[in-house]
């Protein structure tokens, strides 16, 4: 593996191999220059080279007791400890947070679970959809009078989940400076989805903003916030909430005689009517030709490989390549201690032997 580059180089972290949002936090925190050793299962096999990217892997058997010396001697020589197992699976290995913490003062413990480490669900199965669904997020997402639609697992397991995880562990991190102590952090998702609807909980029952599915300026009600079906049945996203940008919208696509009433919900079902009817008259190409770059607050609705080759994408840097593989950048972006995508290897054993003899 090359060597580690970025603003989180030379912090030690394991991870406890697991699926969705655990090994996204252990990208970001590796994409950043941390030396991330992965823990796995004998056989076990690398599930998507993207996310599982930039460790050194190490297959052990925490059954026996020399996997279960080695485990613990990686979260002794760590910065960080990361696993997203049910409540009480690391405490029956005795490799829970109490006995980590007493042999590892200084160590940051991260468990990223769906419900949280207490409370009546917190033993109980789930998946991204669940944990979105008592949070409020999953009621705001689809049409009216027709179910949810599950936002794929973007709102729990990754925005609510490994985000909140990863910023968490850097916030330990940096208490840890001035305490020189560690600590547990609780990543729960249901914790996580409740605080991105920070916003719509502190906007109840105003105007135009609701989570009432299907309802309100933001839910796909406004003719000027929300997707639209071109003549080649491709599709476009429209945003134009003030006036200005509004103004510019309805000008460059000749639809001036829509030009008052914007925010008159009286009008919005005929005027996404009338707008439908006129983005149905171009393609999508032709749209992007008329209207991308400008104040219209517009852009094409693109899959994953057009995403990757869009000229704005390209020239961002936001995919890279790397041993034929496409992967997506690392994200923030440093000015001075760039992160960098970098290969898995399996040398995980000899990594934690290297962080033995440093002491």
């Amino acid at each position: 593996m090359s060597k580690a580059q970025g603003p989180l180089a030379g912090l030690k972290v394991v991870e406890f191999a697991g699926i969705g949002p655990g090994p996204h936090v252990a990208m970001l925190l590796a994409d950043l220059g941390a030396e991330v050793v992965t823990i796995a299962r004998p056989g076990s096999a690398v599930s998507n080279p993207v996310v599982e990217r930039a460790r050194h892997r190490a297959e052990v058997n925490m059954k026996t007791p020399e996997g279960l010396a080695f485990a613990k001697s990686a979260c002794a020589h760590a910065d960080v400890v990361l696993e997203g197992f049910r409540p009480g699976v690391m405490e029956r290995l005795g490799l829970g947070p109490d006995e980590m913490l007493e042999a590892n003062p200084r160590l940051v413990y991260a468990r990223m679970t769906g419900w949280g480490q207490d409370g009546p669900l917190a033993h109980a199965a789930g998946h991204d959809i669940n944990y979105i669904a008592i949070t409020g997020a999953l009621s705001a997402v689809g049409k009216s009078g027709e179910p949810a639609v599950p936002p794929q697992n973007l709102v729990g397991d990754f925005g609510g989940g490994s985000m909140y995880c990863a910023f968490g562990i850097l916030a330990a991190l940096y208490e840890r400076e001035r305490s020189g102590r560690g600590q547990v952090v609780d990543a729960a998702i249901v914790d996580g989805a409740t605080s991105l609807m920070s916003f719509f909980f502190g906007v109840r029952g105003r105007p135009f903003i609701t989570t009432d599915r299907g309802q309100g300026m933001l839910g796909g009600a406004a003719h000027f916030y929300r997707c639209f079906e071109c003549a080649d049945g491709r599709e476009v996203s429209v945003g134009a909430i003030e006036p200005q940008f509004y103004a510019e919208l309805v000008a460059k696509s000749g639809a001036e005689d829509l030009a008052d009433g914007q925010m008159n919900p009286t009008n919005w079902e005929d005027y996404t009517d009338r707008l439908a009817a006129l983005f149905k008259t171009k393609t999508q190409a032709q749209w992007v030709e008329l209207l991308e770059g400008t104040d219209a607050c517009f852009a094409p609705v693109l899959d994953l490989e057009e995403a990757r080759d869009h000229p704005h994408m390209k020239a961002r840097g936001a995919y890279v390549e790397h041993d034929g593989e496409w992967h997506t950048a690392p994200a923030p972006r440093f000015s001075r201690t760039p992160g960098a995508v970098r290969a898995s290897d399996s040398d995980g054993k000899q990594v934690v032997s290297d962080w033995q003899a440093a002491g």
